[in-house]
């Protein structure tokens, strides 16, 4: 079974991890029996990180226009006429290099000639179904929420026939995508996380050396946020709950960076900063780029924080989190609430509340033994629900079930289902 991977973007963001964990795991679970490429939209480190998992890589460029436009780009602050054509220039200058861009990944996939297209990103779910082979299955795997995003809403919809199935990577985003998506198949695979790597024994990042922070006093507890740069990861709301929580203890990091070249959707590190300043927090709260491995860094926090400010489609820094045993706080909407069972392995709070997520910051910091309790039953949970074969197997059997295959592969992971699913049932939230 050949299977090609669709990415516009070669950076390391959730999305991309969960791509690299699938080629990894399918890849243990089918070994030769699959041949597993990735089309590129630009360079980056993901495209090395697919080749150590003995994945082809194959680079297409996104062009200029087409990279950068998108709903954020498209949102403009004029209103009236004047705003509606300049959207609509932005769209029409994108358009013209859409056509051209169809075309050439249409020519790689005839070269290709894959059982199965597997898009990720809105852009490659748009570029890749008009591309697609008519020998090939086509489908989606969403990751995020459709219908708040116009533009792109009313693409997806309409070129929804050309798709053969979707993954969503919760029910929250199966229930969003339903209302856009309306007669196409959708299936519930949550994402997982490589257990071995993300565990709570192992290295540890020196935090402070990473932000150019003098070393912190012994007893400090270290506070951090890792997302990307994107305005809605909560990076304003983890300062303001920083600037009510002003103990000399605790020290905050935020550890991320702009990865997506979307205009005008993320922070820059300049903003951040100018906040923190503006907040008074500018000594306590140390600023990390973006780390291709987190792993050492969740071990060297004492707490995690989500803290995103809209609904979160899954969430992956919690599960990755607390299958490294850290106590997390979580911004409790969409996904993100499927993840955890509030104050038995992780604590939630509202979104979108400084206030409460201060409150939260300074229980844990307060209590050590609450962070060591929080943190057990963490890996706990991470090992039941986000185990890596469970996911391989699950999307190893989707896979079989559109492409109608009756044979061995169909069967080992039939097996792998029945398996993972008598492992799961115990749980609070079984894996759907």
């Amino acid at each position: 079974m050949r299977v090609v991977f669709l990415s516009p973007v070669g950076e390391l963001g959730g999305a991309e991890r969960v791509l690299l964990l699938a080629i990894e795991s399918l890849r243990a679970l089918a070994g030769d029996e699959l041949d597993l490429h990735v089309v590129l939209g630009a360079e980056g480190p993901l495209g090395d990180e697919v080749k150590k998992r003995d994945g082809e890589v194959h680079l297409l460029p996104l062009p200029t226009r087409l990279r950068v436009v998108g709903d954020s780009q498209l949102r403009t602050q004029e209103g009236g006429l004047i705003g509606r054509v300049n959207a609509l220039g932005k769209l029409v200058a994108a358009s013209s290099q859409l056509i051209g861009y169809v075309g050439k990944l249409r020519s790689l996939l005839q070269v290709l000639k894959p059982d199965l297209v597997h898009s990720n990103g809105f852009k490659m779910h748009i570029l890749g179904a008009l591309a697609r082979p008519r020998s090939s299955k086509f489908l989606w795997h969403l990751h995020d929420f459709c219908s708040s995003r116009p533009v792109m809403r009313r693409a997806l919809r309409w070129i929804a026939p050309r798709a053969d199935g979707a993954i969503a990577i919760s029910e929250a985003v199966k229930r969003d995508a339903q209302q856009v998506l309306r007669n196409s198949r959708i299936t519930v695979i949550h994402n997982a996380v490589d257990l071995e790597h993300f565990q709570p024994h192992g290295a540890k990042a020196d935090l402070d050396a990473l932000a150019g922070l003098e070393p912190a006093s012994a007893g400090t507890v270290r506070v951090g946020l890792v997302a990307t740069y994107a305005r809605w990861k909560g990076q304003e709301v983890f300062l303001q709950a920083a600037s009510h929580c002003l103990n000399p203890r605790v020290r905050c990091y935020i550890i991320g960076g702009p990865i997506y070249q979307t205009g005008g959707s993320q922070f820059s590190r300049e903003e951040l900063v100018s906040l923190a300043s503006r907040l008074g927090v500018l000594g306590s709260v140390g600023f990390i780029d973006f780390q291709p491995d987190t792993a050492p860094i969740y071990r060297a926090l004492d707490v995690v924080v989500h803290a995103s400010t809209q609904p979160e489609p899954f969430g992956l820094t919690i599960a990755e989190a607390m299958a490294c045993g850290r106590a997390v706080v979580v911004a409790r909407a969409g996904g993100a609430q499927e993840l955890f069972h509030d104050e038995l392995d992780a604590l939630g709070v509202p979104p979108n509340d400084s206030q409460a997520l201060a409150t939260r910051i300074q229980q844990l910091a307060e209590r050590p033994e609450l962070r060591q309790r929080l943190g057990e039953a963490a890996r706990t949970t991470a090992e039941r629900r986000f185990a890596s074969q469970a996911f391989a197997a699950r999307l190893l059997s989707f896979y079989s079930s559109l492409l109608r295959y009756n044979c061995a592969i169909q069967a080992r992971a039939d097996s792998l289902v029945k398996i993972a699913q008598s492992t799961l049932t115990s749980s609070a939230h079984p894996v759907k």
